[in-house]
């Protein structure tokens, strides 16, 4: 649960400067979380060099992708980008599929480290826990600079922030591409982790709708958010299934907790608190 947790707060704080500070929903970022982690367990499987040393190359290669991406996607805004972020990831889930070089399919199997069962996750754990530490200085650092404040202006509207001499497309392309750089590294070593990368593992929907739950849930656009969400719907989903079992009523308590917060809390935990006044300190991080 603590590495699931660390993996998800990396990714959807990540998530959260596109989808967050830019207002882009983008439902199809594990795109980036499949680059990062075909690109180091095609490396490790073919010459050996562990992910750990090839997770900050692999964060680089998303991060170019998300830049070569962003040109052609970010040209539309609203519904239309979110169906053009759906297409993206069934894109290169046919594409990983068909592809033997890595194996199609069936995808690449990952060798095992050589520590004893008991320690064997412990890399893991501490390359995740600096990348969650990572993602958070990084929406952080985004939130509070000059680069943040136009990306949230162009969120409000666009044509204003063109008016005010804001460099729209540039602004709106790094930002996508920025978030793509810690979810690539986060895949390569969460595919050590699982000592196997596959199309149906690391290309499926899923992932990223959890990115976009977890963010609205805690309150996007805020650097904490996305922390709190993460960890509300992990933990209550461990719950409902230590309880009632991986049926149905997993997916059904998960829909009833996010529409009792829309409800009641309209702008994500974080949000609604804050405008509240009842957000605790520790938690103001805006």
């Amino acid at each position: 649960m603590v590495l699931f947790s660390f993996l998800y707060i990396t990714m959807s704080s990540s998530w959260n400067i596109i989808g967050g500070y830019g207002g882009f929903i983008s439902i199809g970022h594990n795109v980036f979380f499949g680059i990062g982690a075909y690109f180091s367990g095609f490396i490790y499987a073919r010459y050996g060099i562990s992910p750990f040393y090839t997770a900050v190359f692999a964060g680089m290669i998303a991060t170019f992708f998300g830049f070569g991406v962003g040109l052609i996607t970010l040209r539309v805004k609203g519904p239309s980008f979110i169906i053009s972020s759906i297409a993206l990831l069934m894109i290169f889930r046919t594409l990983f599929d068909r592809w033997e070089l890595v194996g199609g399919a069936h995808g690449i199997t990952l060798p095992h480290n050589n520590l004893s069962v008991e320690w064997s996750k412990i890399p893991h754990y501490y390359a995740l826990l600096v990348l969650m530490v990572l993602s958070i200085l990084l929406s952080w650092y985004v939130r509070h600079s000059k680069f943040g404040l136009a990306l949230r202006s162009i969120s409000h509207d666009e044509i204003k922030s063109e008016v005010t001499g804001i460099n729209i497309k540039i602004i709106k392309v790094t930002a996508y591409a920025i978030s793509a750089y810690l979810i690539g590294a986060a895949g390569a070593i969460w595919g050590d982790y699982l000592t196997y990368v596959r199309p149906n593992i690391f290309f499926i929907i899923l992932i990223a709708a959890n990115m976009v739950l977890m963010c609205i849930l805690g309150g996007k656009g805020t650097v904490t958010g996305p922390i709190i969400g993460t960890i509300v719907i992990i933990f209550f989903n461990e719950f409902i299934l230590a309880n009632f079992g991986a049926s149905e009523l997993n997916i059904f308590f998960t829909g009833l907790l996010m529409i009792l917060t829309l409800l009641y809390f309209p702008d994500g935990i974080i949000g609604s608190l804050k405008k509240r006044k009842l957000l605790p300190g520790f938690l103001d991080w805006d």
